[in-house]
């Protein structure tokens, strides 16, 4: 059934953040058109606008629950969300100044009405996708905004995120050629290897600089103080707190030794200088045997080392964590600059996008890693006297893996870390964007700080709660249509988008290599043999 009306109901409720109206459609009726421009639009369907008009107030809606009272005539009553109001100039406005009274008139809404929604940010020309009612509509954000208060990702497996995130950045660099991007990669969705040996990648190798992040070199003394102590002390150790206030001291004294004219000059403990870990762990080493009265007497620290000594040693033993222990280019101070300028795209050739490919670094030490990355972009700009010439964008894959909500962990200093940045990066011009399926792992100071959420499918209760609560309150409910949502949909909330907004994202071109196994399809028609001894090769030798 089509009605030739735009009037579809009025208004019988009116609460702060909520209308509600009553259908004014034949009895039972389901399925009902409107003809809206030549546009036929579905009464009621949810996340569809409507438009509720009362003398000079006009206010567009959008639906948010449509259900029918049973044994009442005209029973059907929708549930509105209140969005902004349209001026007489046409210009959308975000909020509600003058409310309607009951008995408004709501109507429905076509493309070329919510269209007005979006004009404001549509000279940015940053589109990136189409809204999912309207799919002749293109869906334009606020770059500036977006990128200059943090943003998240969030979306269970499966929802399309690293399609997204390709998406994104893609989109960036078209419509700003001199974007500084790093990303962190965590399982080589972004940039692979084929076959052949030959490396592909989700972005064009003209904007893209590919860093394996063995190759990287990113050694230990870069580290501060706290993410030593992430990556070499347990700190449910009985003596944690000894290996700790050893620590300091050692490191202290083994940069002064190695960088006198830098210490001379005001350097602290965390200053990013070369020292040597060989002479930390005799330094270690001694402390741990030391004995008084010519051997009869063990001394005060006797045997508190002998974990820190086997953890150490055990990563010295393993090839896996040279690019880290035992750097080959960075073994000196100096090295420093090389080493940056290859991380922000400043190198031979100039990119725009860092992929840092970590999928081969071992997990235990991934999470210390991410944060060094984080920490260096952070100083990096910090330090730059034209940091505001100069943004930087940290996309952080997995995030909740290495910025956990959980404190007292292992990965304490690597959580303190990220969260300055969080806090006070934007002031500098270094912005996070977050990525993850597990929200409410992630942690609160991080996800508080975000000003842009790209909320994807998402059933886990924990995780709709989580969102939740760090939503304006006007758009909590919004939340509930998260299970919803297809592949590659978003609802967009915050400060770069007019209105809160679901769309589809548009599909990145090239993909990333994040599809799912087909398991019907290879357990019909896959090998009948693989070369195990290859797999073991690849094993032993930890390269995939």
């Amino acid at each position: 059934m089509t009605r030739s009306t735009t009037l579809i109901g009025h208004l019988t409720d009116i609460q702060g953040q909520s209308f509600t109206a009553r259908l004014c459609l034949e009895a039972g009726a389901s399925g009902t058109m409107v003809q809206v421009d030549g546009e036929e639009v579905l009464v009621g369907q949810l996340s569809s606008h409507v438009a509720i008009r009362q003398q000079n107030i006009h206010i567009l809606a959008t639906v948010t629950r449509m259900q029918t009272v049973p044994g009442a005539a005209d029973g059907q009553i929708l549930e509105l969300l209140p969005l902004g109001e349209v001026d007489a100039q046409g210009q959308f406005q975000r909020g509600i100044r003058h409310f309607p009274a009951t008995g408004a008139e709501v109507h429905a809404v076509g493309s070329n009405q919510v269209r007005v929604i979006f004009e404001q940010n549509r000279d940015k020309e940053f589109s990136l996708g189409h809204l999912h009612t309207h799919p002749d509509l293109e869906v334009c954000l606020d770059p500036g905004r977006m990128f200059g208060r943090h943003f998240a990702i969030l979306g269970q497996s499966g929802s399309g995120k690293s399609w997204t995130v390709a998406s994104l950045l893609q989109r960036t660099i078209q419509v700003m050629p001199k974007a500084h991007v790093i990303l962190l990669d965590l399982h080589g969705e972004y940039c692979w290897h084929d076959d052949a040996g030959n490396l592909q990648s989700a972005f064009d190798p003209a904007v893209m600089h590919y860093v394996d992040a063995r190759q990287l070199e990113i050694p230990y003394w870069l580290m501060t103080y706290a993410e030593l102590i992430d990556l070499l002390i347990d700190r449910e150790d009985p003596h944690a707190s000894t290996q700790i206030a050893l620590l300091r001291e050692t490191v202290r004294d083994l940069k002064k030794k190695a960088n006198p004219e830098l210490f001379a000059q005001g350097m602290s403990i965390d200053s990013p200088v070369y020292f040597s870990l060989v002479e930390m762990y005799q330094y270690f080493k001694a402390a741990n045997s030391q004995k008084s009265d010519f051997g009869k007497s063990k001394g005060v620290l006797f045997g508190h080392f002998d974990e820190f000594l086997v953890k150490l040693q055990s990563r010295f033993n393993d090839s896996r964590y040279d690019f880290l222990l035992k750097p080959k280019l960075r073994t000196h101070s100096n090295t420093l600059a090389g080493l940056l300028r290859e991380f922000v795209g400043l190198g031979g050739e100039k990119r725009q996008i860092t992929v840092i490919d970590l999928s081969a670094i071992p997990f235990d030490v991934r999470p210390t890693i991410s944060a060094q990355i984080g920490r260096l972009a952070f100083e990096f700009n910090y330090w730059n006297p034209r940091y505001q010439e100069f943004p930087l964008l940290l996309v952080c894959e997995e995030a909740h893996t290495y910025i956990p909500r959980a404190h007292n962990t292992r990965y304490e200093g690597t959580r303190l870390s990220m969260e300055r940045i969080a806090k006070e990066g934007r002031k500098y011009g270094v912005s996070l964007g977050v990525v993850s399926q597990r929200p409410h792992e992630l942690s609160e100071t991080v996800l508080s700080q975000c000003g842009t959420f790209l909320c994807m499918r998402m059933t886990n209760p924990d995780d709709q709660r989580y969102i939740r609560e760090l939503v304006p309150e006007g758009e909590r409910d919004l939340i509930n249509i998260l299970a919803a949502l297809g592949r590659g949909e978003v609802m967009a909330l915050g400060e770069a988008v007019p209105l809160a907004t679901r769309f589809q994202f548009r599909r990145p071109d090239p993909t990333p290599r994040s599809e799912d196994v087909d398991y019907f399809q290879h357990w019909r028609s896959g090998p009948d043999d693989l070369d195990v001894d290859e797999i073991v090769q690849r094993w032993r030798l930890q390269r995939r």
